[in-house]
């Protein structure tokens, strides 16, 4: 089969479009993609707990710690012990984060409306069904995988 016709060709093809195109934006305001959608999913008002960001965004913990640290040193961040359960951390953007914040978010939706001025809504919905599919299809996978892991464990 060729590349050009399996799926993943063209999800990682049109992944690695987009993140040239976030990153080449993104630089112009001293920041990274990465760090845009880290900005985007910490909460304005709560915090977000450091655990809980890179699940969200699928980033490693080592990678998540050294971003985290880079944007407590350039003022983006500040970390503070949650009142409730000191076991954890919760990420608060300072001023200067929520403005980058912001830039980040004109960025997602100066693309997004550039493809829905572009790609007709009843081919979007189409499309997002499709990729809802895929990553419930994904999902079931792994659940089968890791179940699959965990039986030979206690095999052994």
């Amino acid at each position: 089969m060729k590349k050009e016709k399996t799926v993943d060709f063209h999800i990682k093809w049109g992944w690695h479009a987009i993140s040239r195109m976030y990153n080449a934006y993104a630089a112009r305001y001293d920041m990274t993609m990465a760090i845009g959608y880290v900005l985007l999913n910490i909460d304005l008002d709560e915090g977000t707990p450091a655990t809980k960001i890179g699940p969200l965004l699928g980033m490693e913990p080592r990678s998540l710690v050294r971003m985290l640290k880079s944007l407590e040193e350039r003022g983006w961040i500040r970390r503070e012990v949650d009142g409730n359960d000191k076991r954890f951390v919760r990420i608060f953007l300072t001023e200067e984060g929520r403005a980058k914040r912001e830039t980040a978010r004109e960025g997602v939706i100066q693309f997004n409306n550039m493809i829905r001025e572009r790609i007709p809504l009843d081919k979007l919905v189409l499309f997002f069904e499709v990729m809802k599919d895929i990553n419930r299809i994904v999902e079931e996978e792994n659940a089968k995988i890791k179940a699959n892991e965990a039986e030979e464990l206690t095999l052994e």
